[in-house]
């Protein structure tokens, strides 16, 4: 089992720390505004822990569940306290009329995130592709959610895919971290789905293969 602080309070945070104590894993919940940290982890209970802000997180894997506009800021002001950490960037960098990314072309919320980073930091991008409530739900119609995730560090990866596993999910490896940008066309596309043919968010992505 893995060991995680999770970055963040909101519904995000709430799904995969709860996800990860059902299967067995150490979560540490850290926040800007200790109180809603505090508040997550009694809602919580399984001995889930609150971190202060700012100081070197518990967790080996960290996943930073806060919104694109403030993660790389989070990162910078923990700087050197994320050494030898795996980051996982959770986020969608779209455009607030969902037509598209605030980020650079050709670059990507993880890949701005490992720019930011200090050196012994391995990102990997994941859950971007999960409605936090899909995720909370876990396994529907006796299937496996399917997590997409990029990274450059195979051990990084190889890290994230076993804490995947212990959620009860298929971890799908899609190659190096540029490809977070194609996970994020990903995110892109659930919300175009989301608008113009579903209607609703009870959907995931996910591979089927035939054989």
């Amino acid at each position: 089992m893995s060991s995680v602080s999770i970055i963040g309070s909101g519904n995000m945070a709430g799904a995969l720390a709860g996800r990860a104590l059902a299967g067995g894993n150490a979560v540490e919940i850290i926040g800007r505004d200790p109180a809603k940290a505090e508040e997550l982890a009694a809602a919580l209970g399984g001995g889930a822990t609150v971190g202060t802000f700012g100081a070197a997180p518990a967790g080996d894997i960290v996943v930073l569940a806060v919104p694109y506009a403030g993660a790389v800021k989070v990162v910078s002001e923990y700087g050197d306290a994320l050494r030898g950490k795996v980051i996982v960037d959770i986020t969608n960098p779209v455009s607030p009329d969902f037509q598209g990314f605030v980020t650079p072309e050709g670059s990507s919320a993880a890949q701005e995130i490992a720019e930011a980073a200090p050196s012994g930091v391995q990102v990997v991008k994941a859950f971007n592709t999960l409605y936090s409530h899909v995720l909370a739900a876990g396994p529907a119609a006796g299937r496996r959610l399917d997590v997409f995730i990029a990274g450059d560090d195979a051990q990084a990866k190889a890290r994230v895919s076993a804490f995947v596993e212990s959620l009860g999910m298929r971890p799908m490896d899609t190659g190096q971290l540029a490809m977070a940008r194609t996970l994020e066309n990903a995110g892109l596309l659930m919300l175009g789905l989301f608008a113009h043919s579903v209607k609703h968010t009870n959907f995931s992505l996910g591979v089927s293969i035939l054989s």
